[in-house]
């Protein structure tokens, strides 16, 4: 298996679609009564920063990122480079599974 890798850097004419599909996955995230922000740093790819609204959860947070694949369908990224999903509805399934307190069911 080889190893994830980052995504990759968007060109200036794909970060317009990258933030629409970020906004997408905060919606559904929003929906779920996470915290989403979509957010434009300098000199870095759009992300989305996801986070727990569990009190005392603030800390399982994460970045997501988004990136067309090779036959132009995007898909959500882990920011190690390891795929989430392709569709803002299933990322946001997995990433509240991910991010959730061990406790948590």
């Amino acid at each position: 298996m080889a190893p994830a890798r980052e995504p990759a850097t968007l060109h200036s004419t794909d970060a317009d679609d990258a933030i629409g599909h970020l906004d997408a996955l905060a919606a559904e995230l929003l929906a779920h009564g996470w915290d989403a922000q979509v957010r434009r740093l300098p000199g870095r790819p759009p992300s989305l920063h996801a986070r727990n609204p569990v009190r005392g959860a603030g800390a399982l947070s994460e970045d997501i990122y988004t990136k067309p694949g090779q036959d132009g369908s995007w898909g959500y990224w882990w920011p190690w480079g390891e795929p989430i999903a392709r569709d803002p509805a299933s990322a946001a399934a997995v990433i509240v599974c991910v991010l959730r307190p061990q406790d948590s069911s």
